[in-house]
């Protein structure tokens, strides 16, 4: 689609700012093939109105024929189905823990919740531009729509490889901090463990996002309430199976056969100049092949103190019994806070310019500004808050079918698992209310900042209160079952 340049808008400069309006380009039309987050107003062809005609808050515009009913049935099927999934994660690692190489490698633990927390980095980051990308209608042709998917997962591809060493990098880096040592070996099977399932797992999930964009657009589904939660949905139980069977393999094969190791670690990093080729012949992935790394990186960091946490609290064996909550708390607060991010964000997309934020959105606000007002981002607050308590008692009651009913959480288990969850989504909410604004009145591009961002301190924060719990429920003599 060709569009004027407005001359008094400013347009994306290459750090992925704000920059003035180049005079080079106000006569001439610009061509955009992509849905660049930060484009001007003008470019999303009658999804926009302009300041001085806006007649209602914005925050209920762009969303303002959703009904209730249609939200709360759109985000409630993807929000069990992700649950769900992370509830088989965390029956899936509980049954793991006991295999030699997390035995006699603790470090892997660490991995665990910095690997896991990469969807929210990666898959639930990419979700969220390409809903955006759909709703201000920047998918239309098959050219717009191709370039589009191919430049964001070879940048997916580039970034999960480099994540998978950094976090790798990070256990050892923790594990050696709280052991005092860590063997050679140990960091090699650590890094190529971590590549292989970073890779591997972002190229199968980042396949399952594509599909799930294509088909909510098809179906006339608002992506924003689907394809983040549905892009978590089995992500936990695909990456943390593909991280205990690389690490059990390569496991068995470092004693044998190490160069093994050193082979795939080599692999990995040959393939990066092919998704730096790539992804930098596409505008938007070429923008953030440069700029997109300062929040994955730190949300890394975040969710590898997290793991920390979890290692930690796992070698107590008077609290081992957290392993199997820790993957549903920290996924479902993940997965109801990324809804809430994207939604803000397309609606600041579609009725903003960049910098220009609502009335009274100017500085971070109380609670009470999140939960409370007219605009469909306030119900959604509502709604998913709402969906805390009986969605983790449904899946306390999953864990305990999938125990074979023998193990009954005890009536104190379940109100301090439900606490922590609740307290750590209500955060959440209003975290991601205030950074979502403030990253959008930076320039920055919310899609692509603040989900890896929220999801990482998801996985802190749902580490924590969930470990201070079992920590409580023990100092009182609570077992946490019946």
């Amino acid at each position: 689609m060709v569009v004027p340049k407005s001359p008094d808008k400013k347009h994306l400069s290459s750090s992925g700012n704000i920059s003035p309006g180049d005079t080079s380009l106000q006569c001439n039309p610009q061509e955009y093939t992509e849905t660049d987050s930060l484009l001007p107003n003008e470019l999303y062809s009658g999804s926009r109105v302009s300041g001085s005609t806006r007649a209602k808050d914005a925050e209920g515009s762009g969303a303002g024929t959703e009904s209730m009913r249609s939200m709360v049935l759109q985000i409630l099927v993807p929000f069990l189905l992700a649950g769900l999934g992370t509830v088989s994660a965390g029956m899936l690692l509980e049954l793991v823990q006991s295999w030699d190489v997390f035995q006699e490698i603790t470090e892997i633990l660490i991995l665990v919740p910095a690997v896991l927390g990469m969807k929210g980095n990666l898959e639930m980051t990419l979700a969220s531009r390409l809903s955006t990308a759909v709703n201000a209608g920047r998918m239309e042709t098959a050219r717009e729509k191709w370039m589009l998917i191919v430049g964001n997962l070879a940048l997916k591809q580039l970034q999960a490889t480099v994540l998978g060493l950094l976090a790798s990098l990070m256990a050892t880096l923790l594990g050696w901090m709280a052991e005092g040592k860590m063997p050679f070996d140990h960091i090699v099977l650590l890094c190529s463990t971590s590549v292989s399932t970073a890779f591997v797992s972002s190229l199968l999930q980042g396949v399952i996002v594509v599909g799930i964009i294509i088909g909510s657009k098809r179906l006339g589904i608002n992506p924003d309430n689907v394809a983040t939660p549905m892009a978590a949905s089995f992500g936990d139980l695909i990456t943390l199976a593909l991280l205990a069977c690389f690490s059990q393999w390569f496991y068995s094969l470092a004693e044998l056969y190490p160069y093994v190791l050193y082979l795939v670690n080599l692999s990995y990093l040959c393939l990066i100049p092919v998704w730096v080729v790539v992804s930098s012949k596409h505008p938007a992935s070429h923008i953030l092949l440069r700029t997109g790394w300062e929040p994955i990186i730190t949300a890394m960091v975040i969710s590898s103190i997290g793991g920390l946490i979890l290692e930690k609290t796992v070698s107590d064996p008077n609290l081992t019994g957290i392993i199997v909550y820790a993957p549903v708390i920290n996924g479902v607060g993940g997965n109801l806070v990324s809804i809430q991010s994207s939604r803000i964000s397309t609606n600041l997309h579609l009725n903003y310019s960049p910098g220009e934020v609502p009335e009274g959105r100017k500085t971070c606000f109380n609670p009470c500004h999140t939960f409370f007002g007219s605009g469909a981002n306030h119900r959604s607050a509502q709604v998913l808050l709402l969906l805390v308590l009986p969605g983790q008692l449904i899946f306390l009651h999953s864990i305990y079918l999938m125990k074979g009913g023998l193990t009954l959480p005890s009536p104190l288990l379940t109100v301090f698992f439900l606490s922590a969850s609740l307290l750590q989504v209500f955060f959440l909410l209003c975290i991601a209310d205030c950074l979502v604004h403030c990253l959008w009145r930076r320039g920055k591009d919310p899609d692509s900042y603040s989900i890896p961002y929220l999801t990482a301190l998801g996985d802190l924060l749902g580490t924590a209160f969930l470990s201070l719990a079992f920590l409580i429920l023990w100092c009182i003599s609570d077992s946490g079952s019946l």
